[in-house]
């Protein structure tokens, strides 16, 4: 009997995305279930009681919705942050939690890019606005979507700050980027600043 997959995002992958995915479930042998622009929580609730996998955006998974998995054992979310994940209620029930972390680096970091020119140029009001080049940038943590940030901000001109307080200062150095040492000067001296921080207590 084939395991169930459930992929449920109320905020639908694009079509092209969603079918690659269910076609690499339906290759590996198992069953797959898609329920997207769901109405209400309860929906994903009823959608749960007999799959054994959920692959997830922002949705939450909370106790309602383990305790009504039965035969849930994996959740894997489309994505970096834990936030709408239960994952001590999770790992009470034996139920493993996932994540994709820089599967969608570059496409937040052109959003994150986009908006900064959306803000320079007065949100296209008419008026005159200004431009990026020269223009000092902090990146706030650097990891794979602040990397793809200041990438992408290089050929913009931009000067490129960034702090992190995992990453040692060498390697922001490295990678092209200046380095400061508190999140304090990040922020002083910047005039445009770019967040990429999981919600912990750090």
């Amino acid at each position: 009997m084939s395991k169930t997959v459930l992929i449920a995002t109320v905020k639908p992958f694009s079509p092209n995305a969603r079918d690659q995915v269910v076609a690499v479930f339906e290759e590996a042998g198992y069953t797959v279930r898609v329920l997207e622009s769901y109405a209400a929580q309860a929906d994903l609730v009823a959608a749960v009681a007999d799959v054994d996998a959920m692959v997830v955006r922002s949705d939450k998974v909370d106790t309602e919705v383990l305790d009504a998995a039965k035969q849930l054992k994996l959740v894997v979310r489309a994505g970096s942050g834990y936030d709408a994940i239960d994952c001590a209620a999770a790992k009470e029930r034996g139920v493993a939690v996932m994540n994709t972390p820089g599967q969608n680096a570059n496409a937040v970091a052109e959003l994150a890019v986009a908006m900064m020119v959306y803000v320079a140029r007065g949100q296209f009001n008419g008026k005159p606005g200004t431009e990026l080049r020269g223009k000092t940038l902090g990146i706030h943590a650097f990891g794979a979507v602040g990397r793809a940030v200041f990438e992408i901000a290089k050929g913009f001109g931009m000067e490129v700050l960034a702090y992190d307080a995992f990453v040692p200062a060498s390697d922001i150095e490295a990678a092209g980027a200046t380095p400061v040492a508190t999140v304090e000067e990040l922020y002083q001296r910047s005039r445009y600043v770019s967040l990429h921080v999981p919600n912990t207590d750090q």
